[in-house]
């Protein structure tokens, strides 16, 4: 089997082969911590004393199942983008540009890529099963949920350029800049992205499948960025997934303020859920596919 060109990689590595050092992964996960959590602090305490209400719709198992909690919810994701950009600065001496591959190169690859993506969505909406069993329950108004969603998606962007800037980003560049081999720098953040959607206590027995299937996705967004030296192509494929699951059709529980349909059954249902985990899986590949030609790498 022909071994992928990772070639491209290298470019996201500028200014770290330098400092390889593991003990400075270490410290700017510990600055990255820091940050995130001052600024996460700082933002409750203002909510606390303006905005009590949403805090309440931010924790327990009804958590994110309102517009405005969600969009908080996605949007403080924030705060782990700016906590690794400081780590960067502080122990790497790298800018964002750095971190993304480059600002218009990431831009560049990210549009194109999702513009695979979009083709491939449309295409799979107009192709069987047209349903997912019983009837999809209605969520949000369609009025109020046109009238959210650039909010909505940019919130979503946030949240996934965020895991994708301390998975893809800094624990895959910093690895890469240490050790050589693929199956270190690739395979190590995705098992800590699986680990970090193990959810037991809403998942209940599919919390395992979830979290492999979370693994898989992991690989996918690695290779991506390893293929084409950006992060674009891996925010597009976790955006496109994210919109689809957070904004058209959510499962019940939690996360579901933004949607405009709810799923028939929810996160832990094994019986209902089990099926669509392999349809997802099989979609993920053929978004993964697509995202490949529109690179054409």
């Amino acid at each position: 089997m022909k071994r992928p060109d990772y070639s491209a990689h290298e470019h996201l590595l500028i200014g770290l082969r330098a400092r390889p050092e593991l003990w400075r992964m270490g410290a700017g996960l510990l600055v990255a911590v820091a940050v995130m959590f001052a600024l996460m602090i700082l933002t409750q305490g203002i909510l606390a004393s303006r905005a009590p209400t949403l805090l309440d719709g931010m924790s327990g198992d009804a958590a994110g199942n309102t517009p405005a909690s969600l969009l908080v919810m996605l949007g403080s994701y924030g705060f782990a983008s700016l906590g690794v950009m400081a780590a960067g600065l502080m122990i790497y001496h790298r800018g964002a540009a750095r971190l993304l591959g480059g600002w218009q190169r990431c831009w560049r690859q990210f549009r194109r890529a999702m513009t695979g993506l979009l083709i491939l969505y449309a295409v799979s909406y107009l192709l069987p099963p047209w349903s997912m069993g019983a009837p999809l329950e209605p969520n949000l108004s369609l009025s109020l949920w046109l009238t959210l969603l650039p909010l909505s998606i940019l919130a979503v962007l946030v949240q996934v350029s965020a895991e994708e800037i301390v998975f893809r980003g800094y624990l895959q560049q910093t690895l890469a800049a240490r050790f050589s081999n693929p199956l270190i720098w690739m395979v190590v953040p995705t098992i800590l992205f699986a680990l970090g959607h193990y959810m037991p206590a809403q998942a209940g027995e599919n919390a395992i499948l979830i979290a492999v299937w979370a693994g898989f996705f992991g690989l996918a967004a690695a290779d991506l960025t390893a293929r084409s030296g950006t992060l674009g192509p891996a925010i597009a494929l976790h955006l496109a997934n994210n919109v689809s699951a957070l904004l058209l059709v959510s499962m019940q529980g939690s996360l579901s303020g933004l949607s405009l349909y709810l799923a028939p059954f929810s996160m832990a249902d094994a019986t209902d859920l089990r099926p669509w985990l392999i349809v997802d899986l099989f979609g993920m590949l053929c978004a993964w596919l697509a995202v490949r030609l529109a690179l054409r790498v």
